[in-house]
């Protein structure tokens, strides 16, 4: 008798199998790159086993385009942060670039920080962007939003609430 979890495995084997080929070829059309589109359809599987639910294989492509889809939109904002670092070094004086080590752990950063204030509230994005990047005060975010001074505090510590949880998030 075969238990939940081999016939789990069994079925992404099959699903594997019978799609996988599709995959990097959808893949490679969208991204342009043979070995990335390898990379997303790789990772796309690990998605799906690492879900452990229920298979549909009646709805294999839906669900392995619907993964690949999120994981590409991934790759290419990372894509994006890399050029944008990559530019910022080339700007700087030799001796001060950093080792490939330090732009790594600087990348991880700012995807870190990219998909955490994409993942918030449009209002309380652009609060702590113009508080942190144009530095200005909670009044002067209250006037340029036209909201209250109490509703920017409230976007305030639920950014900073974000950031501490991306920084503490593996600890």
């Amino acid at each position: 008798m075969k238990t939940q979890q081999s016939l789990s495995l069994q079925l992404v084997g099959e699903l594997y199998d019978q799609h996988h080929r599709w995959l990097v070829k959808w893949l490679h059309g969208r991204v342009g790159c043979p070995q990335n589109a390898a990379d997303l359809a790789q990772d796309t599987f690990t998605r799906v086993l690492a879900a452990r639910e229920t298979l549909y294989v009646q709805e294999a492509k839906a669900l392995l385009t619907m993964i690949a889809k999120g994981l590409m939109v991934d790759h290419f904002r990372k894509s994006a942060l890399e050029k944008v670092l990559l530019e910022a070094l080339a700007a700087m004086p030799e001796s001060q670039i950093p080792s490939p080590e330090a732009r790594m752990l600087a990348l991880e950063a700012l995807v870190a920080v990219d998909t955490m204030l994409d993942g918030l509230p449009s209002s309380v994005r652009q609060a702590f962007l113009l508080s942190q990047l144009d530095g200005l005060t909670y009044a002067e975010i209250a006037e340029r939003l036209k909201v209250s001074l109490s509703s920017v505090q409230q976007y305030m510590t639920r950014a900073y609430t974000a950031c501490y949880a991306v920084i503490y998030a593996d600890q």
